[in-house]
């Protein structure tokens, strides 16, 4: 009777006749993954959130921040955008350097935390990558300020117009009162003495004119706070992790020692099978 079935001990067997070459496999790999470790370039990761900058003082309708969402991804992802950064830190676009920051630029949109930007970036060393980080968010911010300088202008100016508006509205109501305060009588021309009664009757229009002011003027001073008109910046320091990236030492061990012992698995039963299959 044929038995096809393979046991533990015939395994067992097979690994103690063919060891040699068990163990030969394996060193190999090990060695193999012992150079890899070492002769491959280590990488660090540095990952920074930015916050996109905006104006507070926007129509009804308009989105207030200095650029969309999307349109600071697309333009972070340009390359003649990721060249002025490698150069503002004094890389050409030709270097390693430079070419492993635009392959390792990675971005994810954040559109219910601010919105904001997750940027992740690699380097050769830890402080190259929080460079390269840093580096990023102030191209952005030279970027942002350009945009944002005009409807900043505009809205200081309207700010100015509004609070010497208010100045001048408060001066004519303090004449008006003078007026509404002095005594009734006739001049030398004759003129009715109803001047303090229209001046009373201006006074109420100015008032309401002078409160309207002083609202717009406390509303777009608040939109020209802090907490509504910022430029863009990290919302954190950039985190750059002690350890390497890649390569992963212990993963690269763990995946090294799996493979060594499954090909010197393999070679065990392929020689086994061999030496089976000779002439006696």
């Amino acid at each position: 009777m044929q038995r096809d079935e393979i046991y533990l001990v015939d395994m067992y067997r097979i690994f103690v006749r063919e060891r040699r070459w068990f163990v030969a496999v394996l060193v190999v790999v090990l060695a193999c993954t012992f150079a890899f470790t070492h002769v491959v370039k280590p990488q660090w990761q540095a990952t920074a959130w930015i916050q996109i900058g905006q104006v507070g003082q926007a129509s009804t309708g308009q989105d207030p921040k200095v650029e969309p969402l999307l349109r600071v991804i697309e333009r972070l992802q340009l390359v003649p955008f990721e060249n002025e950064i490698m150069k503002s830190v004094g890389y050409s676009s030709s270097t390693p350097e430079a070419r492993l920051f635009r392959a390792s630029l990675k971005l994810e949109p954040l559109p219910y935390e601010g919105p904001l930007i997750k940027l992740t970036v690699r380097a050769k060393s830890a402080q190259q990558a929080r460079q390269f980080a840093e580096a990023t968010v102030t191209q952005l911010q030279a970027v942002h300020r350009q945009i944002e300088a005009v409807p900043l202008a505009l809205a200081h100016a309207r700010l100015e117009q509004i609070q010497s508006d208010l100045a001048s509205t408060i001066a004519d109501r303090d004449r008006l009162m003078q007026v509404a305060n002095s005594k009734g009588g006739s001049d030398e021309k004759g003129e009715s003495a109803s001047a303090p009664l229209v001046a009373k009757v201006l006074l109420a229009s100015k008032d309401e004119e002078i409160r309207t002011l002083q609202q717009t003027r406390s509303d777009l001073a608040a939109r020209l706070g802090a907490t509504y008109t910022y430029e863009t910046s990290m919302m954190w320091p950039v985190y750059v992790p002690d350890n390497q990236v890649f390569p992963n030492i212990t993963l690269m061990w763990g995946i090294g020692l799996l493979l060594a012992v499954c090909l010197g698995a393999f070679a065990a039963i392929a020689r086994n099978a061999a030496r089976r299959g000779q002439p006696a």
